[in-house]
């Protein structure tokens, strides 16, 4: 790593990287961190392997999308403060413009036969895609009994009515007092008892009212995405749905599918799923802010975690939080699709493509 202020060559060579892994990664977040390796411990020798493992794991611990993390503490300790800023925004940049350009598109021929055979055919891919996400989360995160407990019961928080945000602390929250408590009388599983009394109240919290569209309120949604997020870009589509689409009525079920299957058909991270609502909603200043909404956090969060990320990673607690976190996240992940897979999946022929595509990825990637 260079020592003293980072030089033009230092910056220069940090955003050369990022655009072109910006244009060329797909293949969602784990794809982009075996790229990201490659490039910075492999080939260009900036890192050693030790000091490259400690970053995906301090993205873990803080919300927001961790490939983008993971770009921007690379930036930071390459090339400091102005590093940061420019391997992040170059790794998000390329994704946003192509975003943007395909939701023009969208806008204009999105009702031709021709874009709508695509969608048609795209939809039921993402539907399985998501729940090969979920195999392979749900074998990690749902480590026990009392987890798995945990995931049902937040599950039926969701459907009940609990925002998500309540749902996910609430989880945190749960798995931490099961760490405290296990071994004591009563068991883990006792430990979750709040959460359900909590749900056994949520018909009163359920309500929620509907906010009128403008660009400081589409701004506002996307920061707190983005600052509370944890796990994968997956877990948005919980988020999208339950305001975007139930309570404030801005996007369709359809629109939504569409977003997040641009968001997974396009390199770089799937959180530019953003950027394509925003524009639907707003034009071209509509996906600015909503781009700089849902990523800002980001930025914030690598800043202000890098010191602290070698204690946290020691602490019992936090780990239990976040195991919770996952729980959570992958329950609402699960629900989501379910629902949403009543859109995608419309008669035979997108049954069949969902079947043959599952067939390929479990086969393949299980």
């Amino acid at each position: 790593m260079p020592e003293g202020a980072p030089g033009p060559s230092d910056l220069r060579r940090l955003a050369v990287l990022f655009l072109r892994l910006g244009i060329t990664a797909f293949g969602g977040p784990a794809a982009h961190i075996a790229m990201m390796e490659d490039e910075v411990v492999k080939r260009r020798r900036w890192l050693t392997r030790e000091e490259f493992l400690d970053l995906p794991g301090a993205t873990q611990l803080i919300p927001g999308p961790n490939s983008t993390e993971l770009a921007i503490h690379i930036g930071h300790l390459r090339g400091a403060w102005p590093g940061l800023l420019v391997a992040g925004t170059c790794f998000i940049l390329p994704a946003a413009f192509l975003v943007t350009a395909i939701a023009w598109g969208y806008l204009r021929f999105g009702r031709l036969p021709e874009a709508e055979g695509i969608l048609y055919g795209v939809k039921p891919v993402i539907i399985v895609v998501v729940l090969q996400a979920l195999w392979r989360f749900g074998r990690s995160a749902l480590k026990s009994r009392p987890l798995v407990a945990l995931a049902l019961l937040v599950t039926a928080g969701s459907l009940a009515g609990l925002h998500e945000l309540v749902v996910l602390f609430a989880a945190g929250a749960a798995s931490m007092a099961m760490r405290l408590g296990w071994g004591r009388a009563g068991g883990g599983l006792a430990c979750i008892a709040p959460l359900g009394a909590a749900i056994a109240g949520a018909p009163a919290a359920a309500a929620s009212a509907p906010v009128a569209f403008g660009l400081w309120p589409l701004f506002l949604f996307f920061l707190k995405v983005g600052s509370v997020l944890f796990g994968s870009g997956y877990v948005l589509l919980a988020f999208l749905r339950a305001d975007l689409v139930e309570r404030w009525k801005w996007l369709t079920e359809g629109q939504l599918l569409d977003a997040v299957a641009v968001g997974q058909l396009t390199p770089g991270p799937v959180f530019t799923t953003a950027t394509f609502i925003g524009y639907l909603l707003a034009g071209g200043v509509g996906a600015a802010v909503a781009t700089i909404g849902i990523f800002l956090p980001a930025f914030v969060f690598v800043a202000i975690s890098g010191p602290l990320v070698p204690r946290v990673r020691r602490s019992a607690l936090a780990g239990a939080f976040l195991d919770g976190i996952n729980v959570g996240s992958l329950a609402l992940m699960a629900l989501v699709t379910v629902q949403l897979a009543r859109v995608a999946l419309i008669d035979a022929v997108t049954v069949l493509l969902a079947v043959a595509c599952a067939v390929l990825l479990f086969r393949c990637r299980g």
